[in-house]
């Protein structure tokens, strides 16, 4: 049980390669899973069921920054958030993108 988070992680990431075809994809693959662990991490702050909070607290991670801290370190650990940056700047931008195209009402 100690790596669950961990296996969690990688199980959403590699839903999100097998399902991808194109490189914006595989950006909004990760930042939707990066908000969804701070999104149910802030609702465990707030929920008063117990089981609840206890699975969420168990089984999902804080954030992708939280689960790469918490294994590894170093320059290895600088490297890897240096990379969830790009990857989140990336995102920002196919975001930012994808507002300015609509169309306007």
């Amino acid at each position: 049980m100690a790596y669950i988070d961990l296996v969690v992680l990688i199980v959403l990431l590699v839903f999100v390669i097998i399902y991808s075809k194109r490189f914006q994809t595989y950006m909004f693959g990760f930042g939707m899973i990066d908000i969804l662990f701070r999104i149910l991490n802030l609702i465990n702050g707030f929920i008063p069921i117990k089981e609840v909070r206890t699975f969420i607290s168990t089984y999902i991670p804080e954030s992708i920054p939280s689960v790469i801290n918490h294994y590894t370190s170093g320059v290895f650990n600088t490297v890897l958030i240096w990379v969830y940056i790009v990857i989140m700047a990336i995102f920002l931008y196919f975001v930012v993108m994808v507002f300015l195209k609509r169309k306007k009402i």
